[in-house]
């Protein structure tokens, strides 16, 4: 039987393309429609801190850019590339497990429970997918491990499980674990909502710092402070749209839609 070549559903960006775009994209669970015709274009070194009440549909679209739920309609381009699909003539055809783990080692992604593995050190816990999933030499993953716990201020905690850590370290090492695949993309959903109120400031430094690496990061939060300091764009959304979306000194001090100022006025 012959192999037909399954090529990226999309052609390749240029340099002025978005590293994400979205266009009309929905998502169903059910009779609930969840995501209701989202666009949104986040080019590379790009900050946009996505802003909503709960069931907004906000994880959600996190989720459907590294392709953990499948759209329904519309189509979504990461780095050039249609995710979750591949074009074969002129049909679209749903990307296999190989090549869904090669598109998807393009994003890294920060949850609210960090999914640290319990019985891993937090070195280990870092180096796993570079070793297991990537396949890359040992030594080369460890030292790179090292730097990137470094890199989050907890290389002294290298030996340490899960268990003897904070919940704002077993953040940073779930950061440092994300930044380990070498992503173009950082998805943040909801990173310090289950921290206690003193340690979700250890998190938000980290963040903050990556942001002035130029890291390209799309950052679901309720953390208006971050949103002001390190955003370069802040997006709104309820009831599964994107309602309105500017730079935060001008969203977050002069909201132009109702639901918005409804919103911000909760927390300003």
């Amino acid at each position: 039987m012959t192999n037909v070549s399954c090529a990226p559903a999309v052609a390749e960006a240029s340099s002025s393309s978005p590293l994400v775009a979205m266009r009309e994209v929905h998502k169903r669970f059910g009779h609930q429609e969840v995501l209701k015709g989202i666009d949104l274009d986040v080019h590379a070194g790009e900050v946009v801190v996505i802003l909503g009440p709960s069931g907004s549909g906000k994880s959600t679209l996190l989720r459907c850019i590294n392709h953990l739920e499948t759209i329904d309609r519309g189509y979504i381009v990461l780095d050039g590339e249609q995710v979750g699909f591949c074009r074969q003539g002129e049909r679209l055809r749903k990307l296999g497990p190989a090549a869904l783990s090669r598109q998807r080692g393009k994003t890294g992604m920060v949850f609210q429970q960090f999914n640290l593995y319990p019985h891993l050190t937090a070195l280990q816990n870092v180096m796993e997918a570079p070793l297991h999933v990537h396949h890359r030499q040992r030594g080369e993953v460890e030292a790179e491990a090292l730097r990137l716990l470094d890199r989050v201020g907890l290389r002294a905690k290298a030996d340490a499980y899960p268990r003897q850590l904070s919940g704002g370290q077993q953040q940073r090492v779930a950061i440092a674990r994300a930044l380990a695949i070498k992503p173009q993309l950082l998805l943040f959903d909801e990173p310090t909502s289950a921290l206690d109120p003193e340690l979700v400031g250890e998190v938000l430094a980290t963040m903050r710092n990556l942001a002035e690496q130029g890291l390209t990061m799309i950052v679901v939060t309720h953390e208006i402070g971050f949103a002001r300091e390190a955003a370069d764009r802040v997006i709104f959304m309820d009831g599964g749209l994107v309602l309105e979306s500017g730079r935060p000194e001008e969203l977050l001090a002069h909201p132009s839609h109702p639901r918005t100022r409804a919103f911000l006025s909760r927390y300003l």
